[in-house]
């Protein structure tokens, strides 16, 4: 397993690709971050390190206004027009899976078609705004027309796993919240947490994209 890191241009900056490779990869998994945090946000960082162990390259893309230093995100088309610039300069010889955390989870959604992903990854999806269910991001979820993982906190404010539809594949982490942290005492170590959204992901990406 290696890790590069590449540096690209877009029109809303300088962007970056941190790429830990697999051996004989069968598959690429680019993720991307949410709007408070970065591409160091720990079930990112557990995906890329465990992934590739099973030949999964995984690319985390930093988003120009994280570059930049910037604490707050731009609007989203801004961030799904860096996000297609910077796939762009991407050379990849395997499919992909198009997928992020929060923010970055709905830019995946909503470039997963035309970025020809076969499949879509949301990452502690914002269903919508706590407190306001009423507000639903759910056709922008949809709207990736590709087989889609929801990985969901059970604790999470912006949508439970509760309130996504029958019909969508979600996975739980127990006890979790938006950033999949669990409680000092609850049912599950923050290291099970972790291992639950990283098995959760690989079993989910060998049954519905590697075995389709």
């Amino acid at each position: 397993m290696t890790t590069d890191e590449m540096w690209v241009d877009t029109p809303q900056g300088r962007g970056r690709f941190v790429t830990r490779r697999a051996r004989g990869p069968k598959l690429t998994l680019l993720l991307g971050h949410g709007a408070g945090g970065g591409i160091d946000a720990p079930d990112l960082e557990a995906l890329a390190t465990y992934l590739p162990r099973h030949g999964i390259t995984v690319v985390r893309f930093e988003q120009p206004w994280k570059v930049a230093g910037r604490k707050v995100a731009g609007p989203p088309a801004s961030l799904d027009e860096a996000l297609r610039a910077g796939y762009d300069r991407l050379r990849m010889q395997t499919p992909l899976v198009l997928g992020g955390r929060s923010a970055g989870a709905r830019s995946a959604a909503r470039c997963a078609k035309s970025l020809g992903a076969v499949g879509c990854l949301a990452l502690a999806f914002p269903l919508h705004p706590p407190g306001q269910p009423e507000k639903t991001r759910l056709p922008e979820l949809r709207g990736a027309r590709v087989p889609t993982l929801v990985v969901q906190g059970e604790r999470d404010p912006f949508g439970t796993p509760e309130e996504f539809p029958e019909d969508l594949e979600v996975a739980v982490v127990p006890g979790a919240d938006h950033g999949f942290k669990v409680p000092a005492r609850g049912e599950a170590t923050q290291e099970e947490a972790h291992a639950v959204v990283v098995e959760s992901v690989l079993e989910w990406i060998v049954r519905e994209v590697l075995g389709s």
